[in-house]
């Protein structure tokens, strides 16, 4: 018999003990290894597996220290949600109370650092470790609406005996993560949750749209200073010569004087007041504060400065993919979306290149999905200027490529549904697979 799978509509249908009795059974099938006809729902499963793989004690309660109230505050005042709340209270705070619920906003590390809604829910929070300052990472509390979330990069829900943990069976969670449209990065996960009664299948629909709300508000702030930024440096552009440009603290660009205007540029992360700097995409820069971002000045005299020589593409550390470049000019490093880690660790492993079908099927397994890939291709290849090359895509063939992965082939890239990474992952291919990679020959 095919095995099937349970959808939230379905469980919201079932009597809350007989749905309470079905997923146990699928947990306990799980845990013990044994076949089942009815199967976790595919977030459920692989987080499932990520924990039984790390050890995780699924009938043993973890919690770590609660942070002191000094570091909850100062998480606070500098995480990017802070700039949201009013969004995320507006959207979700009235309707978790009116359903039995909390909001709860933690940040990239796990952390809850605000949680309002139902009093009553708030005390059950209480007793179950759901309270300010505390540790809900999925390898230290199990799959739950707040960590497993960070994990896997998109909403999950997760309802009773989908808890890993079984102390956690009496809850149910759901929650989307955050992205900061303003440099990419995972700034943490708006998580709305309750007692095992209150569950909905709709609940998951509403974070997810609310959170897409408090990405638009950080997207229509950001333009808000880009625009302030392009007033105070276009009349200072308009007296310089050559090729110069008003960027944000981010790299995006307010204001270019001869030249197109190029993407984002990839900046370290801190430029300690300015001096001579090596970019990707532009080569040896002047670089100099203005008020709200930075002053670039392309140094002609270098322009013909070679492109990196070397390339480390480090998948080592788990959901932190990074790239590292450096040649005669001086070194660069920035940490890489989901996809363009997918993207690049294929081309690491084919160094004669890939076509766009065929990176479609290594990454989205669909050879139609061409487009797709070459709109992704172009944005890496702004961000890497002179170390890719296409027709077909590759890295040039000059650069020499180390790929550094993680000990443990389950670590390979844990977000990706690639299926080259998953063949890679399926193999076995972890820290032995990778090593230095000499430049192809021309």
């Amino acid at each position: 018999m095919q095995n099937t799978s349970i959808d939230m509509a379905g469980l919201a249908a079932m009597d809350g003990a007989e749905a309470a009795r079905l997923l146990k059974g699928v947990r306990e099938a799980a845990l013990s290894g044994r076949a089942s006809q009815i199967e976790p729902r595919a977030d459920i499963g692989e987080s499932w597996q990520r924990l039984l793989r790390g050890g995780l004690d699924p009938d043993r309660d973890r919690r770590a220290g609660i942070l002191p109230l000094a570091e909850i505050e100062r998480r606070r005042r500098d995480s990017p949600l802070r700039e949201v709340l009013p969004v995320l209270r507006e959207g979700l705070v009235a309707s978790a109370e009116a359903a039995q619920h909390i909001m709860v906003v933690a940040d990239a590390d796990g952390r809850l650092l605000w949680r309002e809604g139902s009093a009553a829910v708030l005390r059950k929070g209480d007793a179950h470790g759901f309270v300010l300052g505390a540790d809900w990472k999925e390898d230290l509390v199990g799959t739950n609406g707040v960590g497993t979330p960070l994990v896997a990069r998109r909403p999950v829900q997760v309802h009773s005996a989908e808890h890993f943990v079984s102390t956690h069976h009496n809850w149910t969670c759901a929650g989307a993560p955050i992205t900061d449209p303003r440099d990419g990065r995972l700034i943490g996960v708006v998580d709305v949750s309750g007692p095992v009664s209150t569950m909905h299948p709709s609940t998951l629909s509403l974070v997810t749209a609310v959170t897409r709300l408090a990405e638009a508000e950080l997207r229509n702030r950001h333009f808000a200073a880009l625009e302030q930024l392009r007033s105070v440096a276009a009349p200072l552009l308009s007296r310089l010569g050559g090729r110069a440009l008003a960027v944000d603290a981010n790299g995006w660009p307010a204001a270019v004087i001869g030249m197109p205007p190029p993407g984002r540029l990839q900046l370290p992360r801190s430029l300690a007041g300015g001096g001579r700097l090596w970019l990707p995409a532009l080569g040896m820069c002047g670089i100099e504060p203005l008020p709200g971002g930075w002053l670039v000045r392309v140094d002609e005299r270098d322009a013909a400065e070679p492109a990196a020589r070397r390339a480390v593409l480090d998948l080592s550390r788990p959901r932190r993919a990074r790239v590292t470049l450096s040649g005669a000019a001086g070194s660069w490093a920035q940490e890489l979306s989901p996809r363009h880690a997918e993207l690049l660790y294929v081309l690491a492993l084919h160094r004669d290149g890939r076509t766009a079908a065929q990176l479609a099927q290594d990454v989205f397994g669909d050879p139609t999905r061409t487009v797709t890939v070459r709109a992704e291709m172009s944005r890496l290849r702004r961000k890497l200027a002179g170390v890719l090359a296409h027709r077909p895509y590759r890295f040039a063939d000059d650069v020499e490529v180390e790929l550094l992965g993680p000990h443990l082939p389950a670590d390979l890239l844990p977000h990706s549904t690639a299926p080259a990474v998953l063949r890679a992952r399926a193999r076995g291919a972890g820290a032995g697979e990778v090593g230095a990679r000499a430049p192809r020959d021309g």
